[in-house]
């Protein structure tokens, strides 16, 4: 069926279809889940394991044992994957990601959050999402790209086994899909403690199943597609930057995953909101939150393409495959967007506190 579709569309628009499709279904269960690595992060360190700990846990568990069982059985070659294959950078991943933990809780939310706020109504995250995007183009070809390729190069590592941590830690494919498996029995652990309503266990779990299928759907069209094509799971950075772009100049970026990705995101974000009646138009209450936001999207730009990926993109889809940055990158965003909540919002969380929209 997909050969087919594949030969009657072509490879770019075929994959911005299943781009659109996956990015619809991330949208919704992110969206009804209320799937959140700042919310997750901000309970962690206040040392309350509830609702959004075990949402975000489950999700990234979730794509873990299914990305794994995908290399398992062939149906993904993740050294082929760039966060493997190519040279990699860790002192970028890991001040990247303190940068980009510092900016998600500035603005809020990561750079998928805000994309799913922006559907429901949210103009902070409206905005946000614009100035991530614009400060992630300026540092992958712009103003601040110097700025980025000198602290890449500060301390960098080869591709391939180099990069591959379960390649490091002397591990083959089944101890990675044995890590998966006992990441997801810690993350039902504290869902079960919260008493995770059914809903929520469904959306998170569903949330994690689109990171492999973005990876599956990328690699099946790759095996059979005419011309090359580079394998790819769920990012926002990138796709941010090449929407503006293509906004901007002529000729435009050619059509590939990325291009369905975030209007399906977007698309399914709404329906989520309507179906759960979370629309509503918000907007910034005073100047220092609108400093706060501007501020939080430029780091949270700069960070993303300097660390390799967003909070999805390098955390759960390059984390998937266990890429060694990936993870470091993962490491910087848990510490910055902790040390940053700790400093901005010392406040104390009040226990049980329910997932906000």
């Amino acid at each position: 069926m997909l050969t087919y579709w594949l030969e009657r569309l072509g490879d770019g628009t075929l994959l911005a279809t299943g781009g659109g499709l996956i990015g619809v279904a991330f949208g919704f269960l992110a969206q009804r889940s209320r799937f959140c690595l700042r919310a997750a992060v901000i309970e962690f360190w206040h040392g309350q394991f509830g609702d959004k700990l075990s949402v975000w846990l489950l999700a990234f568990c979730s794509a873990l044992v299914a990305v794994q069982t995908l290399v398992m059985t062939g149906g993904l070659d993740s050294s082929a994957a760039r966060q493997i294959a190519a040279r990699g950078s860790l002192s970028g991943a890991l001040l990247g990601g303190l940068l980009f933990g510092v900016g998600m809780v500035m603005t809020r939310g990561c750079a998928s959050r805000l994309l799913i706020l922006s559907a429901t109504g949210n103009l902070r995250a409206l905005l946000s999402g614009l100035l991530f995007a614009v400060t992630a183009q300026s540092s992958l070809s712009g103003a601040l790209s110097p700025l980025r390729a000198e602290i890449s190069s500060w301390k960098t590592v080869e591709g391939g086994a180099e990069r591959d941590l379960l390649a490091t830690l002397g591990l083959t494919p089944p101890g990675g899909l044995f890590l998966g498996w006992l990441g997801f029995l810690i993350a039902v652990y504290f869902a079960k403690r919260s008493k995770l309503r059914p809903g929520l266990w469904l959306g998170s779990i569903g949330t994690g199943l689109t990171v492999a299928a973005a990876w599956g759907f990328s690699q099946w069209v790759a095996r059979n597609a005419f011309d090359p094509v580079q394998i790819q799971g769920l990012t926002f950075s990138g796709p941010s930057a090449e929407w503006l772009m293509r906004v901007l100049q002529q000729p435009t970026p050619a059509i590939g995953f990325e291009f369905g990705l975030l209007p399906g995101v977007f698309a399914g974000s709404a329906v989520g909101a309507w179906m759960g009646k979370d629309f509503k138009l918000e907007g910034f209450q005073d100047g220092y939150s609108m400093r706060r936001y501007i501020g939080g999207a430029i780091l949270m730009g700069f960070g993303a393409m300097l660390s390799g990926g967003c909070a999805v993109g390098a955390g759960m889809t390059g984390g998937a495959i266990f890429a060694l940055t990936s993870w470091l990158s993962l490491l910087g965003m848990w510490l910055g967007a902790g040390l940053t909540d700790h400093w901005l919002d010392p406040r104390e969380i009040p226990r049980n506190l329910p997932i906000a929209p």
